[in-house]
């Protein structure tokens, strides 16, 4: 028997199957696109599965479309993050639109968690438009602002302003790199303050394709002042955490 989860996100989609003692077997991805329950077909086909379980903010479509069970985005990160780091004790998501802190019980189970969700500040979204901003592809934005010696302040974190602002510093002749280094510090903050007042104390898993942005983690790493977990695929965690439910909903774990 293979379990499924599936993540349908504002800017990718996950797949991920669990076998009958919930070791992942497959893990896809696709962009979400303009038809995300066409997307989402496309990606199941790839794949064998008995059983699946969404999750994202297109599980509701998914739900409809394909007659499968739910899961809201909190409990699958929490229970994809603290199955790979048991001793962990929150959780920091911050995906392409949101972000949210989780804590988490002893045995996994969400504690409390806070989200925000209402504007792009501190998200991946945010991150791509100042990268763009600055002239850097994504994937190079989080290595080169590594390597400015100092970080020029954004004090803005609505995405419009923030964008107009390192505009007007880019005018000014100001260094890129420790421009980016404060984009990158402004984000971390605002992470930083909600993990810090929701999961007080203990290691912490970062999931979410931010994850995978080498200044955002060190940052994350300084400010916490704890250990900060990343999964090998931290985008996938959804996906993971939603298959891994499933497959306890299904095979009586």
């Amino acid at each position: 028997m293979r379990y499924a989860g599936i993540d349908i996100g504002s800017r990718t989609i996950e797949l991920v199957t669990v076998d009958d003692r919930g070791e992942q077997q497959d893990s896809l991805q696709t962009e979400t696109g303009f038809d995300p329950i066409a997307q989402a077909k496309e990606l199941i086909a790839k794949v064998k599965f008995d059983h699946i379980t969404a999750t994202g903010y297109g599980r509701s479509l998914f739900e409809i479309a394909f007659d499968s069970s739910t899961v809201t985005e909190i409990k699958a990160h929490a229970t994809g993050a603290w199955t790979l780091f048991p001793e962990a004790l929150g959780v920091l998501d911050i995906g392409g639109q949101d972000s949210k802190a989780i804590s988490l019980r002893n045995d996994g189970r969400v504690k409390k968690f806070e989200m925000n969700d209402r504007c792009a500040a501190g998200t991946g979204k945010f991150l791509e438009i100042m990268a763009k901003s600055l002239g850097y592809g994504l994937d190079e934005f989080g290595t080169e602002a590594l390597l400015a010696e100092t970080d020029i302040n954004i004090s803005s974190m609505c995405t419009v302003f923030a964008e107009s602002e390192v505009t007007s510093l880019i005018a000014k002749g100001e260094n890129r790199r420790e421009i980016a280094r404060g984009v990158h510090e402004s984000v971390v903050r605002r992470a930083a303050a909600m993990v810090n007042r929701v999961a007080g104390e203990g290691d912490i898993v970062f999931t979410g394709g931010v994850g995978k942005n080498p200044c955002i983690v060190s940052l994350l790493v300084e400010k916490l002042g704890r250990s900060v977990f990343i999964p090998d695929d931290p985008q996938a965690m959804g996906a993971f955490g939603a298959a891994l439910l499933t497959w306890q909903a299904n095979s009586g774990q």
